[in-house]
């Protein structure tokens, strides 16, 4: 220690002045510093460079005293009296100012020692206690130069290879080699080094902590060392190239790309886009988005991308405003840069790029300054102009004028002023005020654009002289006077004319060419669209279309077609189609390329517009615009368009022009690959809940799509067998509960291709190419087939006309009659493959689901009406039969009963049969229906199907007749079981039959069947007879009715017909609420007391509990009908009582509520209110089936 106390000798080394402070020491490298660059030598001692101190070895005493910097005079004096260079006894050195040096020369080990040895003695020393204890201090910034002072302590030099007893310095950075743990004195407990000490877990914890946070710091060092390579791996020429030339996008860097990335994440997570941002940061998995310094970026943060987006107008500057200019430096501007050059620092190391800084920042202001003025000089100019052509006009001879104007071009606006006149001298003053007025307006930063005021340099090229030359001079009478041109102007300024604002301007400007008037209409239509009645604008949508088409400027041109689709707050239909219309003009005008980069923009912007009849809009565009768009986009962009709004828009109708729109689509698009996609589009919209929506999918996008289909050949191998699979699998799952809504949604595309399906096996028939059209073109019937839902389903539109469907149908069914189906590969399809499929699923519908049966019945129906009756008879007729095997000689197989239950047997009859109308059709429809009724009674089968026939059949007056006469021959037939079945169907026929055949069919049968035989045939017209006393208003008929239903109650050899007394208690419920009330009164009431009465007497107990209980559920609909006081004391109270008896013994459930029910018809009896003097009406709480009531 003693060893390394002296500082070194030399008058010109600069000691060490322990009197210094860290802030002199600072001064003193600055000035060191200032020295150094300016090549000052050291002016007395040695005369050593201070350059040369880092290149001495650290034992040279003369060296190891002098610093890497020239030292203060104190500095010097101390130096020389600490080595004895005058001679005098050594002056003694502090232990501070040893420190110090010892520091500032990097002697760190033996800094170290020193501080552990006075620690140790009690003598703690700050200086080297606040250096041992801040982390910085042990590891420079990679950016410091060799030679220069380490952060910890300012000044201190660099001085490496210290005998060892140093650590030594990197060349690069400056960072010293690390131990095997570094801690700071401070960190470290030197109670640890006792022989009580054991936290030895603790201190390491500790230690690794401390280097963690020391390797953070490398990294960071790194990455700057890095920042800055990045920063010049592009060499400056290029970088020039890509400043002087915008177009050429110049290559993101790493650097770059991830601070993008960061802001990116950012904006999404401030706007809540928190999935974007999961799946953003996991795409870019190599970057940590939670600091800002991992980007690598040696620069603080910037703006978020909101703040520099708002901020980019300020800067911007469009390519069509620039011009090539040649710019120059005055001999002045270089003398005013030069004292602002000479204050800036010597220690710069580039002051050429400093000043090519300074010098383009100073141009660019001028710059800006110029511009502000030309415009100003512009506006003038025009002003100017507009008053010579009106003092022309004022017979004013043109030499008057030009005296005020100088025909020479000021120099600093000859480039942008072309040969427009310029303001005199004698106006100078003026143009000054005006350009005063105007600099505060005026900011040169922002786009000319913004004002409309302005008149850009090309467009004032572009205007048309005003000299008399340019077109026949007009002539004006020149007055006969000798006042002078300023008298003459000073009196004109009296007429109220204004040519200074935008208006006057415009105004006094008269337009001689096509493209003057399109710059015009785009300056004017922005400011007259809003002082128009939302009522006519419609009326500008011409003005605004040919404006668009035919101005000049691209964004004059989009703020217009923006102006177009904003035009009207909420369009009505007629305002749409006027739009509609002049987009499709503008589109077959401009070429598919401006269409899409000009018109679809506007459709997307109004996308999720709050208003629907702006949606609708977009949703129409999208169709009209179909053919006039690239293919490319009409399968990417407006198909994906498209669907969005048929996914997530809530209105009916916007989904409806969707699909409209989506057929047009279908229509025009040619890839393949959105087969699928089309595919999966129609299923959506044939399930949408709109029945709007189903239907426009009926009439436009499923043809449209089956044509595109049936080119791509996927009609019969994809199409309908998908559709049918589907239904296949509806059928499977509904065992227990059918989607009905499903059954017909699929059921009905299927009904709507069959139009497409038979144009298919015409176009690919043997004969197809024998149809030449030549002499007569046969007359197709107006019947031959189904009326379609829309054009597009008219089997003549998709062949192409109706002539050339007419040869083919004479050719289809020649060679159906003929020469069959060889070689007729979709015909065949459809004959061994589509109909017995069909017919399975139809074998798989639950007979009692009308809906059901009346879809599939439907589609039979069409199908077999658009294929022809030959067809019919020769291909669907036999399949049907070959699987019903009607003959007597099935009615004991079980097998041949089984497909009789099911719901082919209506689907056949109303479906097949009923296709055409004439009278072996018909005979052949009687003689199935007679033959199922027949089979059916005699086998003991349910009669479902048949019921399900007769109710699909009966639902078209046409066919009463018919059924009458099927029903006929139940009447007359041999079996007491036929005529019992045909009893029952009656009941069903009679609500559809009109009264005339009611009185003159049905009652006569009826009538006969009440005298049959057999008691069960008698008991089976009960029901009809009801249903007929339900029905029916003629007092004939009714007391006809109630004559044989008398008979059956008060003859006495029906006394001890349980069967018969069930069944009039039945339908005496059932029909009794909606009865005549005379006939309820008089016969329905009394008639159900007297079977009470009857019932108490009776002895078999689950006889008299079943008529019982229906007695019950009769009492219980007729409580909720008005009833006389008398009726209600003679006969329904009464019947009530004997009921309750017999729910005593048999039901005490039942008695609890019978006895509330005569509880509450005693109350009313007793207390008449005035509201119904005439009777009472019950109002009970309890439960009764079937309540259904019917006034007076």
């Amino acid at each position: 220690m003693a060893a390394m106390a002296p500082g070194g000798s030399g008058s010109g080394g600069g000691g060490v002045n322990p009197f210094l402070s860290d802030s002199d020491e600072d001064d003193d490298e600055v000035a060191a510093t200032e020295e150094r660059r300016a090549g000052l030598r050291l002016g007395s001692g040695s005369g050593l460079d201070p350059g040369s101190a880092d290149s001495l070895s650290p034992q040279d005493p003369v060296a190891l005293g002098s610093s890497a910097r020239p030292g203060l005079p104190g500095e010097v004096s101390a130096a020389a009296v600490a080595l004895g260079g005058c001679g005098e006894t050594p002056a003694r050195l502090s232990i501070d100012a040893i420190a110090a040096q010892l520091l500032r020369d990097q002697y760190l080990l033996t800094a170290l020692e020193l501080h552990t040895e006075l620690l140790e003695s009690g003598r703690e020393l700050p200086r080297l206690r606040d250096y041992f204890s801040n982390p910085g201090n042990f590891e420079r910034q990679s950016g410091t130069p060799p030679g220069m002072g380490a952060p910890g302590i300012p000044g201190a030099a660099g001085v490496g290879g210290g005998g060892g007893r140093e650590p030594s310095t990197t060349s690069g950075g400056g960072q010293l080699n690390r131990a095997g743990s570094i801690s700071t004195l401070d960190s470290l407990d030197f109670a640890r080094y006792s022989d009580d000490g054991n936290r030895e877990a603790d201190e390491r914890v500790a230690v690794l902590e401390f280097e963690l946070r020391k390797a953070k710091e490398t990294i960071q060092a790194l990455r700057a060392n890095l920042t800055k390579a990045a920063e010049h791996e592009v060499p400056l020429q290029e970088r020039k190239n890509y400043k002087s030339s915008p177009e050429i996008q110049e290559p993101i860097k790493p650097l770059e790309k991830r601070a993008l990335n960061f802001l990116v994440n950012e904006f999404l997570l401030k706007n809540n886009y928190k999935l974007t941002s999961i799946t953003f940061s996991d795409e870019n998995d190599d970057q940590d988005f939670e600091l800002w310094d991992d980007v690598g970026l040696n620069i603080p943060k910037p703006p978020d991308l909101l703040q520099l987006y708002r901020d980019f107008g300020n800067h911007q500057v469009t390519g069509k405003d620039l011009v090539d200019v040649a710019s120059g430096v005055e001999e002045d501007e270089l003398e005013a840069l030069t004292p602002v050059l000479g204050s800036l620092p010597t220690s710069l190391e580039t002051p050429q790029t400093v000043e090519n800084s300074l010098l383009v920042q100073k141009l660019e202001d001028k710059i800006s300054l110029l511009n502000s003025e030309k415009w100003s000089l512009m506006e003038q100019i025009r002003r100017l102009e507009s008053e010579m052509d009106f003092l022309k006009n004022e017979h004013f001879a043109i030499p008057v004028v030009c005296d005020s104007v100088q025909p020479s071009l000021d120099h600093k606006d000859s480039e942008d002023s072309g040969q427009n006149p310029v303001i005199s001298s004698s106006d100078k003053q003026k143009d000054k005020d005006i350009h005063l007025s105007k600099s505060d307006e005026v900011d040169s930063t922002i786009p000319k654009e913004n004002f409309p005021n302005s008149v850009p340099r090309r467009e004032k090229e572009e205007m048309p002289s005003s000299s008399p030359s340019s077109k026949n001079t007009v002539h004006f009478d020149k007055p006969n006077r000798k006042l002078s041109p300023a008298f003459h102007q000073a009196l004109l300024s009296f007429c109220r004319m204004s040519a200074d604002s935008r208006l006057g301007s415009e105004v006094s400007r008269i337009a001689d060419s096509e493209k003057s008037v399109m710059l015009m209409l785009g300056r004017c239509l922005p400011h007259i669209v809003p002082n128009v009645l939302l009522a006519k604008r419609e009326e500008l949508i011409p003005l605004i279309l040919c404006t668009a088409c035919l101005h000049p400027e691209p964004k004059e041109r989009d703020q217009l077609l923006h102006i177009l689709f904003n035009l009207i707050k909420r369009p009505d239909d007629e305002q749409r189609q006027m739009i509609l219309t002049g987009c499709v003009a503008f589109a077959r005008h401009v070429g598919p390329t401006r269409v899409e980069a000009e018109l679809l923009p506007q459709c997307w912007e109004q996308i999720n517009h709050k208003y629907p009849e702006r949606r609708l809009l977009v949703a129409e565009s999208c169709g009209a615009l179909a053919p006039y768009l690239p293919k490319e986009i009409r399968s990417s962009l407006v198909l994906s368009m498209l669907q969005q709004m048929l996914m997530e828009d809530k209105a009916d109708l916007v989904r409806e022009a969707v699909i409209k729109s989506l057929g047009i689509i279908m229509g025009y698009i040619d890839d393949p690959d959105k087969y699928q996609q089309g595919f999966e589009l129609l299923l959506s919209a044939l399930g949408d809940p709109s029945e709007r929506v189903v239907s426009a999918t009926h009439q436009v996008f499923l043809p449209a799509y089956a044509a595109w289909t049936t080119e791509l050949g996927n009609l019969q191998s994809h199409l309908i067998p998908t559709l049918l699979n589907k239904i296949e699998k509806l059928l499977r799952e509904g065992e227990h509960g059918l989607d009905e809504h499903k059954l017909h949604m699929y059921l009905s595309a299927l009904q709507s291709l069959i139009p497409s399906l038979f144009a298919l096996v015409l176009q690919n028939a043997p004969f197809s190419s024998k149809a030449k059209l030549h002499g007569e073109v046969p007359q197709i019937e107006v019947t031959r087939f189904p009326r379609p839902m829309s054009p597009l389903q008219d089997v003549s539109t998709i062949i192409g006309s109706r002539e050339q469907l007419a040869v083919l149908l004479q050719l289809y069914d020649y060679q159906l009659e003929h020469e069959g189906t060889t070689g007729w590969e979709t015909l065949l399809w459809v004959v061994n493959q589509l109909l017995p499929q069909l017919i399975e699923i139809v074998g798989k519908i639950n007979v009692t689901s009308t809906a059901c049966v009346h879809e599939f019945s439907r589609f039979f129906w069409r199908l077999c009406r658009t294929f022809g009756k030959i067809f019919t008879n020769t291909k669907v007729k036999p399949q049907f039969q070959e699987i019903l095997r009607l003959s007597e000689e099935n009615i004991d197989s079980s097998a041949g009963n089984g497909v009789l239950t099911k719901a082919t047997v209506p689907i056949y009859a109303t479906g097949v049969l009923t296709c055409y109308i004439q009278e072996e059709d018909r005979k052949l429809l009687v003689g199935f229906l007679e033959d199922v009724m027949t089979l059916l009674s005699l086998s003991h089968a349910p009669l479902d199907s048949l019921k399900a026939s007769f109710v699909e059949l009966g639902a078209n007056p046409a066919y009463h007749e018919l059924l009458l006469t099927v029903l006929w021959y139940g009447v007359v037939h041999t079996s007491a079981l036929v005529r019992c079945t045909a009893a029952r169907m009656f009941e069903l026929l009679v609500k559809g039959v009109n009264e005339t055949l009611v009185a003159q069919r049905v009652v006569p049968a009826l009538i006969t069947l009440s005298s049959d035989p057999e008691i069960s045939v008698r008991i089976a017209t009960i029901p009809a007879f009801g249903t007929i006393m339900e029905t029916v208003i003629q007092r004939e008929l009714l007391e006809r009715v109630k004559m044989q239903l008398a008979s059956f109650l008060e003859d006495p050899q029906y006394q001890d017909q349980y069967s018969l007394h069930t069944e009039i208690i039945k339908t005496f419920g059932r029909v009794g609420p909606n009865a005549e009330p005379r006939f309820r009164d008089e016969f329905v009431i009394p008639h159900l007391h007297k079977l009470a009465l009857v019932n108490n007497l009776q002895i078999v107990d689950s006889k008299r509990l079943d008529i019982a209980t229906h007695l019950f559920e009769a009492y219980s609909a007729l409580s909720c009908c008005f009833i006389s006081e008398d009726l209600m004391v003679n006969h329904f109270l009464p019947g009530l009582r004997c009921l309750r008896t017999d729910m005593e013994h048999l039901s005490p459930e039942h008695e609890v509520i019978l006895s509330s029910m005569i509880k509450e018809c005693e109350q009313k009896v007793e207390n008449k209110t005035v509201q119904e003097p005439q009777g009472v009406r019950l109002q009970l709480m309890t439960p009764r089936p079937r309540v259904t009531c019917s006034s007076d």
